[in-house]
């Protein structure tokens, strides 16, 4: 097969993943029909994090996006990262992060730390609604995201 056929075929299936896990996972819940949304090609903006029983708030710089290729990217609350993302179903793991190495204010830095532990944990579990996103870990953990809204 030429590579150009090679290249099609993967594209329209990367086009289809997102919207077999948006349309395959309807669930009734006390009457009503709930539709797990994509998680990838959105820009999400980190509300919080709760990890080991402690909520914080994040800065209003953090964010996320995962693509269908498997590329992430977005800012942790006070630097830059890149990861590739491997997306199951509802199921996220993250690889390693590269980051940019900028040195902000102590909370922010902490908020970073806490934040690139959790998205390399292990694999989160995504539970998108209504323009909300939650990843949870194994141990219970949680990331809080929202849809972003174009400035």
């Amino acid at each position: 097969m030429n590579r150009y056929k090679q290249r099609m075929i993967l594209t329209v299936a990367a086009a289809f993943v997102p919207l077999t896990v948006a349309c395959g996972t309807g669930k009734a819940d006390s009457g009503r029909v709930s539709v797990q949304q994509p998680v990838t090609g959105v820009d999400w903006r980190v509300d919080s994090l709760t990890a080991g029983g402690t909520t914080r708030h994040a800065p209003a710089v953090a964010r996320l996006r995962i693509d269908a290729d498997g590329s992430a990217a977005g800012n942790l609350g006070c630097n830059q990262f890149s990861a590739r993302a491997t997306v199951h179903g509802d199921h996220i793991t993250f690889g390693a992060l590269r980051t940019t190495r900028m040195a902000c204010a102590p909370d922010r830095m902490d908020f970073e730390r806490a934040l690139s532990g959790a998205l390399t944990t292990g694999t989160l579990v995504a539970k998108a609604d209504d323009g909300k996103l939650t990843l949870t870990d194994g141990a219970g953990d949680r990331i809080q995201l929202t849809r972003s809204t174009p400035e």
